[in-house]
C-alpha cells in the first residue's frame, strides 16, 4: 500500500443534480436528488483507498464531483482504512428533503466583492430568490440588475429593505464598521442574518448582537464558512477519536504575497462622488473629504475594518474552536507591525499572535501561534497544524492530512547520541543483557513506528460557503436557529480575540480575555491608554 492514501470528503451542492451508487456490477446508479438537508446526514461514507480504485468507482466519483451530491469521510473511516484493496461507497440520501414552495427571499446589504460571492452561493442553494440589493455606490447597484434581474430592487438605504416584508433573510456584507448596527437593525426588523465576518469592528459592540438575536428568535450565522468546512468537520472527528493524542500546540498561517492578497482591489480610474454615498459610507467613523480608496479598499484603514486580525485570523480561530470545542483563550499578546504595503493605509501588513488556552473538560491546556502577513517573499502559506503527543493534523484550505506514529513500549536506548556509549564497555554489555531480560522484544516494542500518512481532500468544485449557506437556510425553514454553530456567541468568540490582537500590539502588552462572558479584562493593560479595538464611538448611525 502507498503511504499516501487519498480519502475524499466534502459537501458538493450546485443545485437539484444527481446522487447515486455503486451497482452491484460496479456500474453508477443515478438517482434524483432534489433538495440538500442537513449535511451531516447528506453522505457518502468512503471506506478505504481511493487511490486504488477499480475504473467504474472513478467514474462515480467523477460524476459525483461535477454534480449536486455529497461527499464526506464516514466515523469509522480511519480504522477501516488499512489492510481493505477496495473502496466500498454507501450513499445516504436525504431525509429532509427542501419543499419548492419554501422560497426564502433575500435581500443583499453590501455588493462588493463578498456581497458578489456570498449572494451566488446562496442563490445556489434551492429554493432561494434575491429580491432587493442595497449599496453605497450606483455602479454597482446598476451591475445587480445586469446580474440578478431588472426585477429585484436596488436602493442605497439598507432600510428600504429591511422595512419589505416580502424578504425574509439579509446578507450583512458590508465594511466591518457597519455590521453591528445593520444586524441588530435587522433583526429587530424580523429578519434572519448572515453577517459576514469579524461580526463585529469593537469588541464591546458583541453584546448588543448577541442581545438582538436573544430578542428577536431569528436565525443569525456569522460568515466564516470555515465552521461548516467539511475539512474542518473530518479533521474535528479525527481529533475527538484521540488520533493525535493529546493536544500541546496549534499554529496557523494565512500569508499572502501579491496586492490583490494586500487588499488593493481594483478600482476606477474615476470616481463621481454623486454616485456614492460617502457620508452614508463614514457612518460613525471619522468625517473626512471625499477619498474614494477609503471606500473600495476599505479593509486597510482601522477606522473602517478591522484589519488582518479581524479579516483572517476570525477563519484560523473559527476553525480551531469548531474541531476542539474551545471557547477562547485566556491571554493573548501580538505584534504588529507595516513592513510592506505602505500605500496609505494604517492597518498592519503582519500580525503574529500567541494566545494561551486553559485547561478544560475538552481539552488540555494548549498554546495557539497564529500569523498574516502580505508580504510573504516565499509566495504564501495557508495552513492550520495541530500538534498533539502522538501525531499532527495538517490543515490547508479544503484538505488535510493526518500523520501519526506509535511510541515504543520499552524505555529507549540508543549506541548513538545517548549515554549509553559514555560507559566502560562491561557496563555497556551488562545493560544490555538486562534490557533484553526486562523488556523482550516479543512482548514490547522498542522503537518508534510510523503510521501511513492518509490524505482528505475535497472534490472538484467543492465549496465550503456553499456548505455554510445550506446550514443557515435549513435553520430558517426549521425555524431552528440552534442548527447554526457559529451564531452571535461564536462569533465573538473569535472576533474578540481576532481584535485583541490589534489591541495588543497597539498597547505592546499582552491583553487579558474572559473567554467564557466573551470580553476583555481590561486589569491586563490598565496602564495602557488605547482601547480604540475595544470600544466603539458612539456617534449615532442614521
Amino acid at each position: 500500500m502507498d503511504k499516501h492514501q487519498c480519502i475524499g470528503l466534502g459537501l458538493l451542492a450546485t443545485g437539484a443534480g444527481i446522487g447515486g451508487f455503486a451497482g452491484k456490477d460496479g456500474d453508477f446508479l443515478e438517482m434524483p436528488i432534489h433538495s440538500f438537508p442537513d449535511f451531516v446526514n447528506f453522505r457518502i461514507e468512503i471506506l478505504t483507498n481511493l487511490c486504488t480504485m477499480t475504473q467504474s468507482r472513478r467514474r462515480f466519483l467523477k460524476k459525483v464531483s461535477g454534480s449536486a451530491a455529497a461527499l464526506s469521510v464516514g466515523t469509522g473511516l480511519l480504522n477501516q482504512v488499512y489492510g481493505t484493496p477496495e473502496a466500498e461507497m454507501r450513499w445516504l440520501q436525504s431525509q429532509k428533503p427542501i419543499s419548492p414552495n419554501d422560497t426564502v427571499r433575500l435581500g443583499l446589504i453590501g455588493a462588493g466583492i463578498i456581497g458578489h460571492y456570498d449572494l451566488d452561493c446562496a442563490l445556489n442553494v434551492p429554493g432561494t430568490e434575491v429580491v432587493a440589493v442595497a449599496d453605497l455606490y450606483d455602479p454597482r447597484l446598476e451591475r445587480a440588475k445586469e446580474k440578478w434581474g431588472a426585477g429585484i430592487q436596488t436602493t442605497r438605504d439598507y432600510r428600504e429593505i429591511l422595512a419589505r416584508t416580502d424578504v425574509d433573510a439579509v446578507l450583512i456584507c458590508v465594511p466591518d464598521h457597519w455590521h453591528d448596527k445593520i444586524s441588530i437593525d435587522a433583526l429587530a426588523a424580523g429578519k434572519h442574518v448572515y453577517c459576514e465576518k469579524p461580526m463585529v469592528h469593537h469588541i464591546d459592540e458583541g453584546q448588543a448582537v448577541i442581545a438582538a438575536v436573544k430578542k428577536s428568535g431569528k436565525v443569525f450565522q456569522v460568515g466564516s464558512q470555515r465552521a461548516s468546512a467539511s475539512a474542518i468537520l473530518e479533521a474535528k472527528r479525527r481529533y475527538e477519536a484521540g488520533d493525535i493524542g493529546e493536544l500541546t500546540y496549534v499554529e496557523a498561517c494565512v500569508d499572502r504575497s501579491d496586492a490583490l492578497g494586500a487588499w488593493q482591489y481594483t478600482m476606477p480610474f474615476q470616481v463621481d462622488p454623486k454616485q456614492l454615498a460617502w457620508d452614508k459610507f463614514l457612518g460613525d467613523a471619522p468625517k473626512r473629504p471625499f477619498e474614494p480608496t477609503r471606500f473600495f479598499r476599505w479593509r486597510n484603514y482601522k477606522e473602517y475594518g478591522t484589519g488582518v486580525a479581524g479579516d483572517l485570523f476570525v477563519h484560523l480561530l473559527t476553525g480551531v474552536h469548531t474541531i476542539t470545542g474551545a471557547i477562547g483563550p485566556q491571554k493573548i499578546f501580538a505584534l504588529g507591525d507595516l513592513n510592506y504595503w505602505k500605500d496609505g493605509r494604517d492597518a498592519y501588513d503582519l500580525v503574529t499572535g500567541l494566545m494561551d488556552y486553559p485547561k478544560t473538560e475538552k481539552n488540555p491546556s494548549f498554546q495557539f501561534f497564529t500569523r498574516v502577513n502580505l508580504a510573504d517573499g516565499a509566495g504564501g502559506l495557508n495552513q492550520t497544524r495541530l500538534i498533539g503527543t502522538e501525531g499532527i493534523i495538517n490543515i490547508g484550505w479544503n484538505d488535510f492530512t493526518l500523520r501519526r506514529f506509535k511510541r515504543p513500549t520499552a524505555p529507549m536506548y540508543s549506541t548513538g547520541y545517548d549515554a549509553l556509549f559514555t560507559y566502560p564497555k562491561a557496563m555497556q554489555e551488562e545493560f544490555l543483557k538486562e534490557y533484553d531480560q526486562k523488556f523482550p522484544k516479543e512482548q514490547f516494542t522498542r522503537t518508534r513506528s510510523e503510521e501511513p500518512e492518509v490524505k482528505f481532500v475535497a472534490p472538484g468544485g467543492y465549496d465550503d460557503r456553499l456548505d455554510h449557506m445550506i446550514v443557515f437556510f435549513n435553520a430558517i425553514r426549521e425555524n431552528n436557529p440552534a442548527l447554526v454553530k457559529e451564531d452571535a456567541l461564536f462569533g465573538l468568540r473569535a472576533a474578540g480575540p481576532s481584535i485583541a490582537c490589534n489591541l495588543s500590539a497597539e498597547r505592546k502588552a499582552p491583553v487579558l480575555w474572559d473567554a467564557e462572558k466573551a470580553m476583555v479584562v481590561e486589569a491586563a493593560s490598565a496602564k495602557a491608554a488605547p482601547k480604540s479595538a475595544v470600544k466603539g464611538k458612539p456617534v449615532a448611525r442614521s
